[in-house]
């Protein structure tokens, strides 16, 4: 607590004013958690000081708080350009990052618990700069601005990528909330940027990529081999199943889940803890992208049927825990779908379920199971309405290649198992 205190003032965040009257005062708030290393074991506690967002007016003292972050496509998409090209990959840290937004609203906020100052202890904190739930929208937009005056522009396939061309060198910085990874063509051009960075911000180079968003990292001779073994396993130990005998398979084909499959499971609350923590999870693991999607329809209100097969999902990752996704040195130069499409697959609804894979050389990229908005008449439509889906993702990928400076070079191949639904297509 008392270093989160001292980085407060030593960043001007606030200061002690007068009560004024007819003006809206938050309250102020710690937050504690356990710091973990990329191996999972303990690393510290943290503290955190936040201002009560649930006293806040919209218009008045608070306004958007949405930030933009990286999509899991873009972080693969760089990783593997970056992988083809043998360039440095380096993660950042930057020191009590959500410190630095400036904050455009009119914020009074009661003195933290603990640390009220016996001079003016009737004072409240003006807030100059953003605390902790405004801080993010406020922190990407000074983080923007600032790698603007040094010749980065975002992507506009994607705002959390940007890019900085210098002659033949390029560099990518890739940016999710406080999370930072750089590479660039040159090392002397990686360094340059790191000293940039450095002296506008609190910010260190933690070394080469090795873990990222709860996401380990690790080198091997064909490539990379990304990871999330440590969430995995505390998913299991969240569910209470660290004892559980092993799914050979995460999905039951035969059986089908409906939204009126018995009784209400008792605790709805563990249940869509489990399933946004699978969600998660398919990050690295799209082999249970599909059985993942259907227990997430049911979170509204979930059954005991719902939770036996999350559990079988959870029994699968049991036996499969090692798993991830292999990123390979590959060719970049062409792009390759898959589609398919289950038609009429909800009983309740009798919606179609469409998925996609999309591969940049050997490298996957892209993937996706989702429910069909719509209706299907025919198993046509269905697998129609799946190929458009995996079209619109590809000219995305396209996009942001050629953002990238590395365009596709030769035409995408779609590939489709319904032969009705290619004639149509043509």
């Amino acid at each position: 607590m008392v270093d989160e205190y001292d980085a407060l003032i030593k960043n001007k965040t606030w200061e002690l004013v007068p009560h004024p009257n007819d003006v809206n005062l938050i309250r102020s708030m710690w937050i504690f958690r356990h710091k973990k290393k990329y191996y999972g074991s303990f690393e510290r506690y943290k503290a955190r000081l936040v201002g009560d967002g649930r006293s806040q007016q919209v218009g008045a003292d608070c306004d958007e708080t949405f930030s933009p972050v990286i999509k899991p496509a873009t972080i693969r998409a760089v990783l593997s350009i970056a992988l083809s090209h043998s360039w440095p990959m380096h993660q950042l840290d930057v020191m009590n990052a959500f410190l630095h937004g400036n904050l455009n609203e009119t914020v009074y906020m009661h003195q933290p618990m603990g640390f009220r100052d016996p001079k003016y202890p009737n004072h409240v904190c003006l807030l100059k700069k953003s605390l902790y739930g405004q801080s993010p929208r406020a922190w990407y937009q000074r983080f923007a601005d600032y790698v603007f005056t040094i010749g980065f522009s975002h992507s506009r396939a994607d705002h959390s990528l940007f890019i900085n061309c210098r002659g033949s060198d390029i560099a990518y910085i890739l940016l999710y909330v406080d999370d930072i990874i750089l590479t660039a063509s040159s090392d002397a051009l990686r360094k340059s940027i790191m000293s940039l960075l450095s002296a506008e911000f609190a910010m260190k180079d933690l070394g080469p990529l090795s873990y990222f968003l709860g996401i380990s990292i690790t080198r091997t001779s064909g490539g990379l081999f990304i990871s999330q073994k440590n969430y995995a396993t505390d998913i299991i130990e969240r569910a209470g199943m660290t004892s559980c005998k092993s799914s050979h398979t995460p999905v039951d084909t035969k059986a089908k889940l409906g939204a009126s499959a018995g009784p209400s499971y008792g605790d709805p609350t563990h249940y869509r803890q489990l399933a946004g923590a699978l969600q998660y999870l398919t990050f690295t693991r799209p082999d249970i992208s599909y059985v993942v999607q259907q227990v997430c329809l049911h979170m509204h209100d979930p059954k005991v049927e719902h939770m036996n097969a999350l559990k079988r999902i959870v029994r699968y990752i049991q036996g499969t825990i090692d798993l991830g996704l292999h990123l390979y040195k590959s060719s970049i130069a062409s792009l390759v779908s898959y589609t398919d499409a289950y038609w009429g697959g909800c009983p309740d609804t009798r919606r179609s379920t469409s998925g996609y894979c999309i591969f940049l050389g050997d490298n996957l990229l892209s993937w996706s199971s989702k429910q069909q908005p719509t209706l299907s008449k025919s198993s046509v439509e269905a697998e129609y309405r799946g190929v458009a889906n995996v079209v619109f993702e590809s000219c995305w990928l396209q996009n942001l290649l050629l953002e990238l400076r590395c365009p596709i070079r030769k035409d995408t191949l779609v590939y489709c198992d319904n032969v009705s639904a290619i004639y149509l297509l043509r």
